[in-house]
């Protein structure tokens, strides 16, 4: 089994040679000193474990990069929206990123004016909504539908706007194979992504199975962790791919029933399996933290977003062992949004990191791309500006140190908020070589200091 040796990398302990052998780091050694088949000279770079986003969607992130863009910087009003879709290629148009920023909150009437003759559907930035014009309202049947997230007027007429249905949309519409992810996982790894979870919920046999293949086949090479697997099922695919917390929705949209929360955390943890719950709001974390005093807390169970947080909450959450999985790149791509729309007593509140560490909570960083910016430089970067796409600061108690938010991204992925990993003899070789020492990185976050990334021992990018 032949060796690859990293010569000349810089580790926290000084400048060292790695030496990697059949997937682990197999040996660290003094400049110089190793030897093997393949070196790679690292020319004091940082050597890092690989980086984990703690929270995306994979096949949404392929679906919108062939959809159109519906939002700003590329969309500002309804103009320019009605230009783009009419350009759209193809039978259905399915367009991606709008907000009402644009032009308010669009139904059925709306889109018939801006496309009437081809069926569109349109997907809110948050991705909790769809919006459909008529032609595409009566291919999907959505007078038959009994979806409850399928919203209707007073006369009981769908307006063509779908809250929560991703699952009902996609058995409506025409059947399509799952999108290729080989695009996606390059554009992890070159971001030295070496591990993700994927955090969407109610995943079908079918997505499942195209996770799994597109895997095993090398289209997206990094460790796999699946939230979205079924209740039940705790059982570990393999060493990369497992099954991670029980992901749950609390929908603003529609807030779930006390005691349905409650009995679905409950299962969750009678199967020995923590919960990853969706929670943005003021009113939705109050009800999961009262969900959780009635039936205890499992070890692993977590909040995603975290999106409002109020300041007597933090307590709180630390003393229930709650993890916060976050996403502060969307300051740095929404924030001018928030400054205008968000409520004054609610921006100190939003997207918490810097109190949220202070206060004893366990909080990793991530991007839920492709709704936030995908790139983890992007949102260390925004983690420790906090600046919004005008240059105005959102939050500036919030700031932490690149060092910190970096920290954010080397918790095992079944560890969220945990310790960072570090590059020692025995750990799994799933690495990232900076292209210079790692204060001068962190000083200018960018992907463009991935110089080579490596997943079990395999060099991906060089």
């Amino acid at each position: 089994m032949s060796d690859t040796v990293f010569r000349d990398v810089e580790l926290p302990e000084g400048r060292r040679d790695v030496v990697m052998r059949g997937g682990i780091v197999a040996d660290i050694t003094a400049p110089g000193t190793a030897a093997g088949a393949t070196i790679i000279d690292g020319r004091g770079g940082a050597l890092l474990p690989g980086l984990h986003d703690h929270h995306l969607h994979l096949h949404a992130m392929a679906a919108a990069a062939d959809s159109v863009r519906c939002g700003p910087p590329d969309v500002l009003d309804l103009d320019a929206l009605a230009a783009a879709l009419v350009a759209a290629q193809g039978d259905w148009i399915r367009g991606v990123g709008y907000t009402e920023t644009v032009g308010g909150l669009l139904d059925r009437a709306a889109l018939d004016l801006l496309v009437p003759d081809r069926p569109v559907r349109i997907q809110h930035r948050s991705g909790a909504l769809w919006m459909l014009n008529s032609p595409a309202s009566e291919l999907a049947g959505l007078d038959r539908g009994t979806h409850p997230g399928i919203e209707r007027d007073a006369n009981g007429i769908p307006t063509g706007r779908l809250w929560r249905a991703d699952d009902w949309l996609r058995a409506h519409l025409p059947h399509s194979p799952p999108p290729d992810l080989r695009a996606v996982g390059q554009q992890l790894t070159r971001s030295g992504i070496t591990g993700v979870s994927d955090a969407t919920p109610d995943l079908s046999s079918a997505t499942l199975d195209a996770l799994v293949t597109a895997h095993r086949t090398g289209a997206v090479p990094q460790r796999l962790q699946l939230l979205g697997v079924g209740i039940d099922d705790t059982a570990s695919f393999d060493d990369t791919i497992t099954v991670g917390p029980y992901k749950i929705v609390i929908a603003d949209s529609a807030l779930p029933d006390f005691e349905d929360l409650a009995d679905t955390i409950l299962r969750a943890h009678a199967c020995h399996r923590p919960v990853a719950v969706h929670c943005v709001s003021r009113v939705a974390l109050a009800l999961l933290l009262a969900v959780f005093d009635d039936v205890g807390v499992l070890a692993g169970d977590r909040i995603e977003h975290g999106s409002i947080i109020g300041a007597d909450a933090i307590a709180d959450l630390a003393a229930r062992g709650l993890r916060v999985v976050t996403q502060p790149g969307f300051v740095a791509d929404r924030g001018d949004d928030y400054l205008r729309r968000v409520d004054a007593g609610d921006l100190p509140d939003l997207y918490r990191c810097r109190s949220l560490l202070a206060g004893g909570v366990h909080t990793a960083m991530s991007s839920d791309a492709p709704y936030g910016p995908l790139d983890p430089w992007v949102v260390i970067a925004a983690a420790v500006q906090r600046r919004a796409p005008t240059g105005e600061i959102v939050g500036a108690g919030e700031r932490v140190t690149a060092a910190e938010a970096l920290d954010g991204y080397l918790a095992p992925l079944d560890d969220p908020g945990g310790p960072p990993r570090r590059v020692q003899v025995g750990a799994d070789a799933d690495l990232v070589l900076l292209d210079r020492p790692l204060a001068d990185a962190l000083a200018a976050p960018a992907a463009q200091r991935v110089r080579c990334t490596v997943i079990a021992g395999q060099v991906l990018v060089e």
